[in-house]
């Protein structure tokens, strides 16, 4: 629903002028600017003595491209504004056939809402309309370039430094602080990506003290929570995660309450890991199942997909920490993530959901004579995985995959036309081809896996492999000399004891 916020003396001409177009009343709804304040938001326009234009869009709902500070008030250009804002650009470029200017403005914006390419022409064309010697112009040019440098599909592409430069002018000429806020979130929100939330939090801070409306300030603090997200780090800060928890949940109350549905998700994901990180595992699954209804209820596939690979991942943790309860809904969350994450959209995401799911179905307690059916689909999960992240490109994921792979095989039920420990020995020494002592810890733990799978091929008395004999004592010396982990080293002494009982056993 389009909002439009209308001084008396035009409300009845901008009915007109809806009544002509079939339908459009049941699109737009229409408010004497006397009476109700403005919606800053992506989905208001607002009609007075200046034109018309558009309020600042804190909500997110269209890319945060600046258009002039008004329209000339007539019925082509209120009818072509109101259907771009409907997202109908045929209905909404008839109207503006003769308006260049309003259709490379709106151009502009589009092709970066959809991704569309844009060209070098395009971009000095559209510098050349900008007046040098009006002010909100010279505000508006700088942000409009960095904002198109951050987020465009460029045919030149700026440099990370060029952004930085235009976002800074743009603060400079900012003709309020509000506006001035409108470009450092943006700002700030380059930092952030770009893995300097250092620079981003005091800058947001900063203009946290300015006066600046509500709507602005909650904005702020959300892009402030991502900062502080991206700070955190082991050992946590108590005093961080006290401020983060406090500023996420004063913002989240505050979005809840205005309406602004798909931000209070995405808070909602960054709450369910502050309280993952505190230990409270239910209250972080709360969290995440009240993302995935808002985003399902909003549409917003990606979103939805990336909530339940979230609550996937907390399940399996769970699940592997003794929650056995655990293994079908974890199960059940990495598959409605795969219908987002799909091969041939996120081939990375795809394979490492497979590889989660391939070590939930080998481990997942269930009736003896449905182990095998799980053992298969397990062995179809971890190849799925295989495919992505292989050896060359990938070796620390690849170890890792190949590492529980083996594991899963000496769990799973006798082969009859193959023989599951030997598959075991082969995944763990595809795993150290690539775990080398420059990785002790990962290297240590294939090491003690491999020794366990060793025990079950031809290492009995009466089938003595002194090759296998000896590899294993090497490992065992290995081990003890990668770690110092007191439990690994127990574990590699009861190896060394069995080999030296062996070894007696067969010397007789």
């Amino acid at each position: 629903m389009l909002s439009i916020f209308a001084t008396t003396e035009y409300l009845s001409e901008i009915n007109r002028l809806i009544a002509t177009e079939h339908r459009l009343s049941e699109l737009v709804k229409v408010f004497d600017l006397l009476e109700t304040q403005p919606s800053q938001n992506g989905n208001s326009l607002v009609v007075d003595s200046r034109g018309i234009s558009h309020p600042l869009d804190w909500h997110n709902d269209r890319p945060p491209y600046l258009l002039p500070e008004a329209f000339s008030f007539d019925g082509a250009n209120f009818l072509g504004l109101v259907f771009d804002k409907l997202g109908n650009g045929e209905k909404a470029y008839a109207y503006f056939n003769e308006k260049l200017m309003l259709r490379s403005e709106l151009g502009l914006m589009n092709q970066l809402q959809f991704g569309y390419q844009i060209t070098k022409t395009q971009i000095e064309d559209w510098e050349k309309q900008v007046d040098p010697n009006n002010n909100f112009e010279q505000y508006r040019l700088h942000h409009n370039k960095a904002v198109i440098g951050q987020y465009g599909f460029l045919e030149a592409p700026m440099s990370f430094e060029e952004v930085r430069e235009h976002f800074l002018q743009a603060v400079k000429k900012a003709p309020h602080p509000e506006w001035a806020a409108f470009t450092i979130r943006q700002y700030a929100t380059l930092l952030i990506d770009s893995g300097a939330p250092g620079e981003a939090v005091p800058l947001l801070n900063e203009v946290l003290d300015q006066d600046i409306s509500k709507e602005a300030q909650f904005s702020l603090k959300a892009v402030l929570t991502n900062g502080w997200m991206e700070q955190l780090s082991v050992p946590y800060d108590p005093e961080l995660l006290e401020k983060l928890k406090n500023t996420l949940w004063e913002t989240l109350q505050y979005f809840e309450t205005n309406g602004r549905k798909a931000e209070a998700g995405l808070l909602l994901l960054d709450a369910a890991q502050i309280a993952n990180i505190s230990n409270s595992f239910s209250e972080s699954l709360g969290y995440l199942n009240k993302a995935v209804s808002i985003f399902e209820e909003e549409e917003l596939e990606e979103l939805t997909g990336n909530a339940q690979l979230r609550k996937g991942t907390l399940l399996y943790t769970w699940a592997q920490n003794g929650n056995p309860q655990f293994f079908k809904p974890a199960i059940e969350s990495y598959q409605q993530a795969l219908k987002v994450f799909r091969q041939d959209v996120a081939a990375d995401v795809f394979a490492d959901i497979h590889h989660h799911l391939a070590v939930l179905y080998a481990e997942m307690p269930t009736e003896h004579k449905k182990k095998s059916i799980w053992a298969g689909v397990a062995s179809t999960s971890f190849q799925e995985a295989l495919q992505f992240f292989n050896k060359d490109q990938y070796p620390y994921q690849y170890g890792m995959i190949c590492n529980n792979y083996g594991n899963a095989l000496m769990k799973f039920p006798l082969a009859v036309h193959s023989d599951n420990y030997e598959k075991a020995l082969f995944y763990y020494q595809e795993a150290l081809s690539v775990r080398t002592p420059d990785f002790p810890y990962e290297r240590a733990i294939t090491l003690l896996n491999f020794l366990e799978a060793s025990w079950k091929v031809s290492n009995d008395s009466e089938t003595f492999n002194r090759d296998r004999f000896e590899d294993m004592y090497n490992k065992v010396r290995e081990v003890k000399s990668l770690v110092s982990e007191p439990k690994m080293l127990e574990e590699a002494d009861r190896h060394l004891a069995l080999l030296t009982e062996l070894e007696q056993v067969v010397s007789k």
